[in-house]
């Protein structure tokens, strides 16, 4: 009886699949080409979903750490005795304090943290509208299936170096979005005339090989962490990094701090207080890092097995078990965060309308350095980055050719640069292709398809932010581990016995977790590979004018060099072809 069902349940599916794959659905996103079908695009598409769903709470904490739109003018009157009520404040000894700046800073004042709270919500939804826009983007004119949403790395550049903790830095949060939008149109403008096509592929090849197993390093590190993983890996002050995974009421924050002159300690100007990454005891004793590992385990031996759907069995077995309060692995701790984020997962449904950070952008600071600084930032981790992430995903799901090309790779570049103008218009950092994409494609999303998938639950995520802004750190950080694991099967394409090709590579493959950048890692790699060719492209052009006679060097005695670009592939002005025409 049973098997009859599956029977009949099998059938079913295989009729969808086959409408729609023959519907004029099936051929616009060109299932049969991609030897895909439509139920395996939307398992592919809920994978990555649950995998990016963290952003809606990750993005608007740390952007709301920036103090958004907040400022003094919300901050209210308090009496000099803080155990009397406001109201209440007269009689002797007493004054009605009226706020300054430092109402924005430990303690903060109740009126700035109730505009913080306004602000944080406000967020959770421009991060939800922003993703959703470029995912729709991106599946419809891309038909590539990556995921889209407000980056990590740029936030943090965005709320605590650009507009500082609480407003504290160079310019306002409104110039801010100023200048990520300004950038947007900038990098739509380098997308449209195809230079970024172009910028791009001067990337050297060992570097864009190494650069997918480097993120798949990067996505295990995010993962082996506490803020977005399984608490695996702590801060040490002697090593930096050493074992964690420690009960949250062993761990603590990190901050720098200087003794003033009257002994008192403070905070070190433009320095941050980390979350609790330092663990003082009880390493490997954390509930929630042992429920992590089943998940982990689960996630695992389902790959082990090929059952599709691994990552979000894994998931949702961890969501749905650190959902129930009163255990040693729940979401909602009974603290003051705990009970209030717990209010709100049971409201399940709600819709909130953003009332300050949309249009919120001002361009009264456009004549100072910082906000060029800033801008000009934002372009270059957005053209290394985003274009990184890009092509590494295209070669994850092996659509990138022998010349470095993809199919829809010019609708692809304008979706995310597109995406980044709608963002700063609704209030949130630099919008990007997310390399959590990779989980989808682990599950066999190969169109546009898996893209509209995440764009629809992007969309669900408006009215069920309750629900999804509450799946936990250590459930996503198990599928973060396991996606390194497939994607560093690229450093198989690495010529390891080549050291102009291997050294490059390592840098790249090694800065990008270790600098908690793709950037970075990108940068590092390509500076090196230019270093180590510099002098056998000199001789070459010197030979080629008839600067320099004589035999040539050992590298170059052979038709082509160590670093597979052959000497005919150099112009006689001096100017390199791009380095994956060899």
């Amino acid at each position: 009886m049973e098997m009859e069902t599956a029977s009949k349940k099998s059938s079913m599916v295989g009729r969808l699949n086959s409408v729609v794959g023959n519907s004029v659905v099936g051929k616009r996103f060109k299932f049969a080409e991609r030897k895909t079908t439509f139920t395996t695009e939307l398992r592919a598409g809920t994978a990555t979903f649950l995998t990016l769903a963290y952003i809606l709470a990750v993005n608007a904490s740390v952007l709301t750490d920036s103090g958004g739109t907040c400022s003094v003018s919300d901050c209210v009157p308090l009496c000099s005795d803080r155990t009397v009520a406001a109201s209440n404040c007269s009689g002797d000894g007493l004054l009605l304090v009226q706020p300054d700046v430092s109402c924005k800073f430990d303690p903060v004042n109740p009126g700035y943290s109730a505009c913080l709270e306004k602000v944080r919500k406000d967020l959770i939804v421009a991060t939800a509208v922003s993703s959703l826009i470029g995912c729709v983007i991106m599946g419809v004119f891309g038909n590539l299936p990556l995921g889209l949403a407000p980056g990590m790395g740029t936030n943090a550049y965005f709320a605590y170096t650009v507009v500082g903790f609480h407003g504290s830095g160079s310019i306002s949060y409104q110039s801010a979005l100023a200048a990520v939008f300004v950038e947007g149109l900038i990098f739509l403008l380098i997308s449209a005339v195809g230079l970024r096509t172009k910028l791009a592929k001067l990337v050297p090849k060992p570097v864009r090989i190494s650069a997918s197993a480097g993120i798949g390093l990067f996505l295990a590190f995010v993962g082996l962490q506490n803020n977005q993983g399984i608490g695996l890996v702590g801060y040490s002050s002697a090593t930096l990094v050493t074992l964690g995974a420690c009960p949250a009421a062993n761990r603590v924050s990190v901050a720098p701090v200087t003794t003033l002159a009257n002994g008192t300690v403070s905070l070190i100007p433009g320095g941050t207080v980390s979350g609790g990454i330092l663990c003082l005891n009880g390493r490997m004793e954390s509930p929630t890092f042992w429920l992590a590992m089943v998940g982990f385990v689960i996630i695992a031996y389902c790959m082990i097995k090929n059952v599709k759907g691994a990552m979000i069995y894994g998931i949702v077995f961890v969501t749905a078990v650190s959902w129930f309060r009163n255990t040693a692995v729940t979401a909602f701790p009974h603290t003051a965060a705990g009970d209030s984020a717990h209010d709100y997962f049971k409201k399940v449904i709600g819709f909130h309308h953003i009332k300050s950070t949309a249009g919120a952008l001002s361009f009264k600071d456009i004549n100072k350095g910082h906000f060029w600084e800033a801008l000009v930032t934002f372009l270059y981790v957005d053209i290394l980055d985003t274009t990184g992430t890009l092509y590494s995903m295209a070669r994850f799901a092996g659509f990138v050719d022998e010349n470095g090309d993809f199919e829809g790779q010019y609708p692809a570049f304008m979706s995310d640069a597109s995406a980044i103008v709608f963002g700063s218009l609704l209030g949130t950092s630099p919008v990007t292709a997310f390399v959590e994409s990779s989980t989808g494609i682990r599950e066999g999303g190969r169109t546009g398809m898996t893209a509209l998938t995440v764009a629809g639950f992007f969309f669900l995520s408006i009215f069920f932010t309750p629900l999804l802004a509450s799946i936990p750190a250590w459930a996503v950080g198990p599928p973060l581990i396991l996606v390194g694991v497939l994607m560093m099967r690229a450093v198989l394409e690495i010529e390891w016995n080549d050291m102009k090709q291997a050294i490059p590579a390592f840098v790249t493959l090694i800065l990008m977790p270790l600098t908690y950048s793709i950037a970075y890692g990108l940068i590092g790699g390509i500076g090196t590979f230019i270093v180590l060719n510099l002098w056998d492209w000199t001789e070459y052009l010197l030979r080629k004018f008839d600067i320099l006679k004589g035999p040539n060097s050992k590298n170059n005695e052979t038709e082509t060099s160590g670093n597979g670009v052959n000497a005919a592939d150099l112009h006689v002005d001096g100017n390199l072809k791009t380095i994956d025409q060899v």
